[in-house]
């Protein structure tokens, strides 16, 4: 009975979300306490959500305020002279705009935010690949590589494996750190080959450089910036990734402090401050609203024993001899996953189940998670019909929907695969 009622509440969930009659926040709520109260739970259903709520808030409070923190970051510059700097260094030479493309998207994902990287790094780098009259799907693609590939603690994906999975978002990243080096050397391997092509096309080689490609800042921007802060905002940056990485403290304490300090010294007037905060909290406060709507929705699932029950179903049609090889296989197949879930349905709604599934074989649930940061709405989103992103790609570039996919998308599914085998080889998961 638990079972069944486990499975229609996970369908259901799903197929809301992924037809967008509810929106998750909605859909995350509703399904599965009603669910609970037919299975007769009652007033206990409210347990069950405060137990979800205690495992996620802390989630919840880091990307608040790592969406704050990079947005004071952003609007102060600290990302101006890195961005100018490429801009002004890789000339007309095909191979160094490719990769300067590569580069540049890498480090304006920093934020954490796809569409933020999008929005920056290519208008940025267009005019480049108009004037050579390079070949505009190479630019989708390396930019949507270096996005996809920086799977961050405070990117979605990953706090939603969080959320859902109640494991720490430094728990979960601290292992795949050399997993996304090897991810990111493959990225500029990978644009340095496409550069080298698109020279030969052309028939170019090194020729003289053509003058920087100046960017242009509105008024309200030049106002907010603060270059003189450069070096300190930059010296503060890295003092929160390292403490953060090392997990020496908990992630959302750290960006909570960095956020007040970053605005300290950027904006030291109170209503600057505030304008700052309100600038960025519709985006921060709707994705906290959904992370703690997972928080209600898995601890009704786990409290109320249908996350288990689905489990052990399920783990009767699953040989013993395969089980081990759960995490290796999501792996390979987590990039194209993000072809059929959005991030939410997936990470929200069928992640527990495997996971649950893989732990009454003794496969630890991280693993799992880890398997499916390598490909699912990470190097996956950036052609994924489902999500925004991809029609900014798309939109921004001039390049058709269906070239983009699948131009970019076999590069990034290698991407994915080259990283799996990389978890092997390192000791993440086992093959």
């Amino acid at each position: 009975m638990l079972a069944l009622l486990g499975l229609a509440t996970v369908l259901l969930v799903l197929a809301l979300i992924m037809t967008k009659v509810m929106s998750p926040l909605v859909a995350l709520i509703t399904v599965p306490t009603t669910a609970a109260l037919v299975g007769g739970f009652g007033l206990q259903t409210t347990q069950f959500i405060l137990s979800g709520l205690q495992q996620t808030a802390p989630v919840a409070a880091m990307f608040v305020f790592a969406i704050l923190y990079f947005g004071v970051m952003t609007d102060a510059g600290m990302l101006d002279p890195i961005v100018d700097r490429i801009l002004g260094g890789v000339g007309t030479r095909p191979t160094r705009i490719v990769m300067g493309a590569a580069l540049l998207g890498l480090l304006v994902h920093l934020d954490g935010s796809g569409a933020v990287t999008f929005l920056v790094t290519i208008p940025a780098m267009l005019p480049l690949f108009e004037r050579l009259r390079m070949d505009k799907r190479i630019l989708a693609c390396v930019v949507s590589m270096a996005a996809g590939v920086n799977f961050l603690p405070w990117t979605g994906p990953t706090l939603r494996a969080s959320a859902a999975l109640h494991i720490s978002t430094s728990d979960l990243f601290r292992p795949l750190i050399p997993v996304q080096v090897v991810g990111l050397v493959f990225v500029f391997l990978v644009a340095y080959l496409l550069g080298r092509r698109e020279e030969r096309r052309l028939g170019l080689g090194a020729v003289d450089p053509a003058p920087p490609v100046a960017r242009q800042l509105t008024s309200e921007e030049r106002a907010l910036r603060r270059p003189g802060r450069f070096w300190i905002n930059v010296l503060l940056t890295i003092i929160l990734m390292v403490v953060m990485v090392t997990g020496l403290v908990d992630p959302a304490i750290v960006f909570m402090v960095g956020t007040a300090v970053a605005l300290m010294l950027n904006y030291p007037a109170s209503e600057l401050q505030r304008a700052r905060v309100d600038a960025h909290a519709k985006a921060a406060v709707m994705m906290a609203a959904i992370l703690l709507a997972a928080g209600a929705f898995t601890g009704i699932m786990k409290g109320s024993g249908m996350l288990a029950a689905m489990a052990a179903s399920a783990a009767h049609a699953v040989p013993r001899t395969m089980a081990g090889h759960i995490p290796f296989v999501l792996g390979l197949v987590s990039m194209p996953l993000s072809l059929l879930f959005d991030p939410d349905s997936f990470y929200l709604g069928a992640l527990p189940v495997i996971a649950e599934v893989a732990n009454t074989f003794g496969i630890p649930t991280i693993q799992v998670g880890q398997a499916a940061l390598l490909g699912q709405m990470t190097t996956g989103f950036p052609v994924s019909p489902l999500t925004p992103a991809t029609f900014l790609v798309v939109g921004l570039t001039g390049v058709e929907l269906g070239e983009h996919q699948r131009y970019t998308g076999p590069w990034l599914f290698l991407a994915s695969i080259v990283m799996t085998i990389a978890c092997v080889l390192f000791g993440v998961f086992a093959l």
